[in-house]
């Protein structure tokens, strides 16, 4: 797969660079706001919202300490506000929902991965996998998505067959869901040259997980007991403080690392509607605030105001998709070992080969940009 990668690089050449922006003002050499995935107006990079003529009903927006932010209808697709929704910035670990949708349908909740070196030597090592110890795929699914684990994060990747090609299908199913701004290194989102997304890419993210009952299942747990070794077991409680503190909650993820700042993706359904909001690069601690505000405002203005862009659907799937692992063949992880060669992996590792193809035409084409600093150096992982 990588030797694939490579020439087909090689062949199409490199991604054109993108325009330099400057955070929150118009880009040195802007592209025809047509190319914005969602709608024209998603083009911008302020703050975007459409009141009515007569907008004595509509709230105004709240003040957001964000760099950038999406408020959507999950039903409808339909945008209410944002503020630069496409610019790029360090997902930190809400790249994790981005993992989880990715891996969720290819890995058999029942069957196990052994922990690698690479998974517990992770820091921060946040569930403290035991190396060569089997754990439940449904487990480190529960520990991805409550406290954060980035061991967790890894050891899923493994369990495709290999962290590489994990990693392709994780990055190919970001292209599935046209997440164009969306380029995953470290599945668990800590800091890494070249990693980013936006705050659009993460609403189409979040869109789908909304999609997924088990992704649910596992996002919604509050607390449960997670057998670490033999002897040795730690109780998982959620981080994500909107699930008991906002009605309507459903789910969401935390994030955050130095270089990240706070990120977040929130979700709530009232009375029939389900909106998605997505924050990046906030002030510490203040993303459930934050994102709180932004529901609340949303609740009170779906419908009301013009929306100014779309989530856009997914892409059509592969003529044959790739399925679960057996549960009576556990999936390894050690270092060094080779793909399974499962049927249902060999078809997952020929659906990512399909998907890296149509990754790198995408790439040569993109007409993405990159904000200062979102390529810079790692920072530390915190969350």
């Amino acid at each position: 797969m990588s030797a694939l990668l490579a020439v087909l690089v090689a062949l199409l050449g490199p991604a054109a660079p993108a325009p330099a922006v400057v955070l929150g003002g118009p880009p040195a050499s802007a592209s025809p706001v047509a190319q914005a995935v969602g709608g024209p107006q998603l083009a911008g990079h302020g703050v975007i919202v459409d009141y009515p003529s007569h907008s004595g009903s509509v709230p105004r927006l709240p003040d957001i300490q964000a760099s950038a932010f999406v408020v959507a209808d999950a039903g409808t697709g339909q945008v209410l506000a944002a503020r630069d929704p496409h610019g790029w910035y360090r997902p930190a670990s809400t790249l994790k929902v981005l993992t989880a949708v990715a891996l969720i349908p290819l890995l058999n909740p029942d069957a196990t991965v052994v922990a690698s070196k690479q998974a517990t030597t992770t820091v921060p090592n946040v569930a403290g996998l035991v190396a060569g110890r089997a754990y439940k795929i449904s487990d480190l699914f529960t520990a991805l998505l409550t406290i954060s684990a980035n061991d967790a994060a890894i050891a899923l990747t493994r369990a495709t067959g290999s962290f590489s090609g994990g990693m392709a299908l994780i990055n190919a199913e970001a292209r599935h869901l046209q997440a164009d701004d969306t380029v995953a290194v470290e599945p668990n989102g800590l800091d890494a040259p070249g990693q980013h997304t936006s705050a659009y890419d993460l609403a189409l993210i979040a869109r789908q997980a909304l999609k997924l009952p088990a992704f649910l299942r596992y996002d919604q747990t509050v607390s449960q007991r997670f057998v670490v070794a033999r002897r040795k077991a730690v109780e998982l409680y959620n981080q994500n403080s909107l699930l008991t503190t906002y009605p309507g909650a459903v789910g969401g993820k935390i994030g955050w690392t130095s270089a990240a700042g706070a990120t977040y993706i929130g979700m709530a359904t009232r009375h029939g509607v389900t909106l998605i909001v997505t924050l990046l690069h906030c002030p510490a601690l203040t993303e459930i605030d934050s994102a709180k505000k932004l529901l609340d405002w949303g609740f009170a203005a779906d419908g009301k105001v013009t929306p100014v862009g779309t989530l856009v659907g997914p892409l059509r799937p592969p003529a044959a998709s790739p399925s679960p692992l057996p549960a009576d063949r556990p999936a390894r992880a050690a270092i060094g070992s080779g793909p399974h060669r499962d049927p249902s992996v060999l078809a997952a590792a020929g659906f990512s080969c399909a998907a890296v193809l149509a990754a790198v035409l995408g790439l040569v084409y993109t007409r993405r940009r990159r904000p200062s600093g979102a390529d810079g150096p790692p920072g530390e992982g915190l969350r």
